[in-house]
């Protein structure tokens, strides 16, 4: 009767009682691709601190060396959302794009990143962008917006593109290793890129918001199809952004977010880390921490396309690229 008594005490405790715990429910996995550099410091953040899984998913992270390989690849089903220049959507949506596509595009930006913190940066014995008249200029592909931007930064000096000479050499992290080994003159860099470049001795001939204004950068889109069948995984994926982004702005988390950059990007410096973080958080034009896309910064993505854009087209409603309904569910 005693043992009876004692047993029973301990299981109204729950001691010694045998607990059969339900398996975690498996997260849903989603193929990211992006291009490489610290700016994708909210996802490192996401996976360091389980935020991704605390919201349902686990992420595959790729990194792309162009974005004729991120956009063909997006759209062709071989990834699920990607995380890039907004611009880089309205081109393949609009017939604009750099490479064929196997299907039809159906893209939808659903969050907005940052402003592509894009940097012009030239050989050191460049001083202005006057003096690259006659010199060859490094961009992505011919057709992104970030050559738009590079040509219309290049057209506000005063130079005309048959001044210059336009050379595909890939996404940001390829550029940058490309201007180091001087196979042409200037580049616009992504930050930190640009930092990285400038400790080196190269020359910051200006920056792409201070001649443009807003500037909506890069954003994080997929296929209408793929958002329609897997919502709930966009949304914990969202989600577990932005509780990365207030992670990171959060100063008391500013030696984890600097080693996390340097431990991913092998050209930083602990002083470059500790500007990075700076730039990142700066509460004007860092990292958006509503993750909304930035409206009238889009509209210039757009007046750009439809300026130099080839076959023209009428690109004014920037809704048509943009679910809303989306975010409005993810964050409400």
């Amino acid at each position: 009767m005693l043992r009876f008594i004692f047993v029973a005490a301990l299981c109204a405790l729950g001691v010694g009682a045998t607990v059969h715990a339900q398996p975690a429910p498996a997260l849903r996995p989603i193929n990211v691709i992006t291009f490489g550099g610290g700016v994708n410091l909210p996802i490192f953040a996401a996976q360091r601190q389980g935020f991704f899984a605390k919201h349902g998913v686990e992420i595959n992270l790729r990194y792309t060396p162009n974005s004729i390989y991120l956009m063909t690849g997006l759209i062709e089903g071989r990834f699920d959302i990607a995380t890039s220049s907004i611009d880089n959507l309205v081109a393949y949506q609009e017939g604009q794009g750099e490479a064929p596509v196997k299907v039809q595009p159906d893209l939808v930006a659903f969050m907005g990143l940052e402003n592509g913190f894009l940097n012009l940066v030239a050989i050191p014995e460049v001083k202005s962008v006057g003096e690259l008249r006659g010199k060859d200029l490094g961009v992505d592909a011919l057709t992104t917006g970030f050559a738009f931007v590079l040509r219309e930064m290049v057209e506000k000096a005063g130079l005309k593109d048959s001044d210059v000479k336009y050379v595909g050499a890939g996404g940001t992290p390829l550029r940058y290793a490309a201007l180091l080994e001087r196979k042409f003159a200037a580049t616009l860099l992504a930050s930190p890129f640009d930092l990285q470049a400038e400790a080196k001795g190269f020359t910051r001939l200006g920056n792409a918001t201070d001649l443009l204004g807003a500037y909506q950068g890069r954003a994080a889109f997929a296929m209408r199809g793929w958002l329609k069948d897997n919502e709930a995984a966009a949304i914990g994926f969202m989600r577990a952004m932005r509780d990365a982004t207030d992670w990171i702005y959060d100063s008391r988390n500013r030696e984890i977010c600097e080693a996390m950059l340097l431990a991913n990007d092998r050209d930083m410096t602990a002083a470059l880390a500790k500007k990075t973080y700076d730039m990142f958080v700066d509460r004007k034009s860092g990292l958006y921490r509503d993750l909304r896309i930035d409206m009238d910064g889009f509209k210039v993505v757009l007046a750009l396309r439809a300026k130099y854009g080839q076959p023209k087209r009428d690109l004014g409603d920037p809704m048509k690229y943009i679910d809303v309904d989306l975010y409005a569910k993810a964050f409400k």
